[in-house]
């Protein structure tokens, strides 16, 4: 990450109007509030301009981008464009000025390796953690774990297969993959573990959790990849299967990996350009960090209660004002 911008002009700002914006919560509409930052941001001798942002898709990340994004709007005055791609289209977006920011990174050394300075491109860069620690996996629903406790060893699932046999899986049992888009290796595991199923994609996170509500509910056999933080596993406790033990290096080759997933600390990348720009919005975005509690509050009010990602956000920051200064100071 680049460590040599001057950053006192800017963070001051930034403090300045955290806590204009604060101490305008009793009266005032957003929109004198807004015009009032912006006033201050520029005086201070910056301003935000245009924030690019990339949307990838699952509520977890649509959930942190919002939060950041009308932090922007509301406290610097940015014109935030909210751009729905996949993982690996958002990196390319770095170098055409298309995309500023990638909120929440579960992990592509690939992507690294062809976009960072020391050995690809230089067009992006790590941008530290933002706070989520995402863990992918292997899991069941709840009864089924309960009534076959076994099932939650890796060993044991040759012997239950023909149980999630559908109509997908040509006679194996099925194992259901998320968007064949997200960060997995589970027809490698497959089929390096010897196991007799077939990786059958649901598309979208949305399709998943129905999967797996609609199995918990009715007794239904189901397995598949799934992760945290996600809302859903508060609603219905999903639990994991133990796979090999993860191990460093395991997965270096994709197509030999027969290891379960790590631990990962979500990252903030960035286009290396804008990094360097004097954007208002670089350093909350540098700034920004949350738990994966705080992330799973604002993905229920999107996906569970139905609020637009920008009402789900606009709430946890009036619900949050602590953290939202932390960000700006």
């Amino acid at each position: 990450m680049s460590t040599t911008r001057s950053r006192g002009t800017r963070l001051g700002a930034l403090a300045a109007v955290a806590v204009m914006a604060l101490s305008a919560c009793g009266g005032g509409s957003i929109e004198e509030e807004t015009k009032a930052n912006e006033e201050q941001a520029a005086a201070a001798g910056g301003e935000c301009g245009d924030l690019n942002m990339a949307v990838n898709p699952w509520v977890g990340y649509q959930a942190s981008a919002y939060v950041v994004g009308t932090v922007a709007e509301q406290e610097l005055g940015c014109t935030v464009n909210y751009k729905d791609l996949k993982e690996d289209v958002s990196w390319q977006g770095f170098g055409t000025g298309e995309v500023d920011v990638v909120i929440e990174d579960w992990g592509h050394p690939d992507l690294e390796k062809k976009f960072f300075a020391d050995s690809g491109d230089g067009t992006a860069e790590d941008f530290g953690p933002q706070g989520n620690v995402g863990i992918i996996g292997w899991f069941v629903p709840p009864w089924l774990a309960e009534e076959h406790p076994d099932i939650l060893d890796y060993e044991n699932l040759n012997k239950y297969a023909s149980e999630f046999a559908t109509s997908e899986s040509g006679g194996k049992g099925q194992f259901l993959g998320a968007d064949p888009s997200y960060v997995q290796f589970d027809e490698a595991i497959v089929s390096n573990l010897d196991l007799d199923f077939k990786v059958v994609f649901s598309g979208s996170e949305a399709a998943s959790i129905e999967a797996f509500r609609k199995a918990e509910e009715n007794k239904e056999w189901v397995i598949g990849y799934w992760y945290e933080p996600q809302y859903f596993n508060a609603e219905v406790a999903m639990q994991r299967v133990a796979l090999p033990e993860y191990t460093d290096g395991c997965q270096d080759d994709p197509q030999k990996v027969a290891c379960d997933y790590p631990e990962t600390e979500l990252k903030k990348i960035v286009g290396t350009d804008w990094a360097a720009s004097d954007s208002t919005a670089v350093d909350l975005v540098e700034n920004f960090t949350w738990t994966n509690e705080d992330q799973n509050v604002v993905a229920g009010y999107i996906a569970a209660d139905g609020m637009s990602p920008a009402d789900a956000a606009a709430k946890w920051i009036a619900d949050n004002p602590d953290k939202v200064e932390a960000w700006m100071s």
